[in-house]
């Protein structure tokens, strides 16, 4: 239920890494994650597919001193700054991570094998040529904050007159482990990021759980398809809102760095 994207963690601990906050192995063990592996293809001088570790230290060699997150969907590139191939292989995968200090971006494209219960998830890092522009749509911390409180109260709103499941005992359920997972102390981000940045995450990613528990707990008492519609349209204001202030989180370090 949580959502938190491969980009967003490559992002963060590749930035904790370049900024000499972690080693190499505690940041490909934190990207990782629960997948088998990560491997990334197309890096300039590599004539296939290499490792993490190997793909962190090279993007450093070529100048790198930052990752920011992308998180486009159709309509809304957030995140990005072309040209059209990277564009739309990122809005294909609805995430990416661009590089600042070398004009590349990484997509990741996830496979699945084995059967239900024991899926071997192995992840390919597709490194292509970015446009070194603005990233579109990216808000700052305090106006990804501010927008955060206003659409969790209008989620609220939205899931109780629509009377949908995500507003009864099966969203409180997913809240309390949400919140149980988080005082047991999951390392939210990276070393290296500002609280603020960490409070942002945490708080879109309650708002996106929100939205989600609406969408995949059934109808409730919105069972006409009209119904079902208006409670797409209401909810998706607050979904962009949630997308922003994640990339905002994930990409604080560099904007900090920058500032200072």
């Amino acid at each position: 239920m949580l959502f938190e994207p491969r980009s967003g963690r490559l992002a963060a601990w590749g930035n904790a890494l370049l900024a000499g906050l972690v080693s190499p192995d505690e940041a490909v063990l934190s990207i990782v994650g629960e997948d088998a592996v990560h491997r990334v293809e197309g890096l300039p001088g590599e004539s296939g597919p290499v490792g993490l570790t190997l793909a962190l230290g090279r993007l450093r060699a070529l100048g790198v001193t930052g990752l920011r997150v992308a998180l486009p969907v159709p309509g809304h590139p957030l995140g990005l700054s072309g040209p059209p191939e990277f564009n739309a292989r990122a809005l294909e995968a609805e995430e990416a991570v661009v590089a600042v200090g070398a004009a590349l971006g990484l997509v990741p494209e996830v496979a699945e094998a084995g059967p239900a219960g024991d899926v071997h998830v192995s992840v390919t890092w597709h490194c292509l040529p970015v446009r070194e522009a603005p990233p579109a749509d990216v808000p700052s911390l305090g106006e990804a904050e501010r927008e955060l409180a206003e659409a969790l109260r209008e989620a609220t709103v939205v899931l109780t007159r629509l009377d949908v499941a995500g507003s009864g005992p099966v969203a409180e359920a997913a809240l309390s482990a949400y919140r149980a997972r988080a005082d047991a102390g999951r390392e939210v981000l990276a070393p290296g990021y500002p609280p603020r940045a960490v409070r942002v995450l945490a708080l879109a990613q309650r708002v996106d759980l929100l939205v989600s528990l609406a969408y995949e707990h059934g109808p409730g008492g919105a069972v006409a398809a009209s119904e079902m519609a208006a409670r797409a349209e209401a909810l998706r204001p607050v979904e962009r809102v949630a997308r922003r202030a994640l990339v905002a989180a994930y990409n604080a370090a560099v904007e900090e760095r920058e500032r200072g």
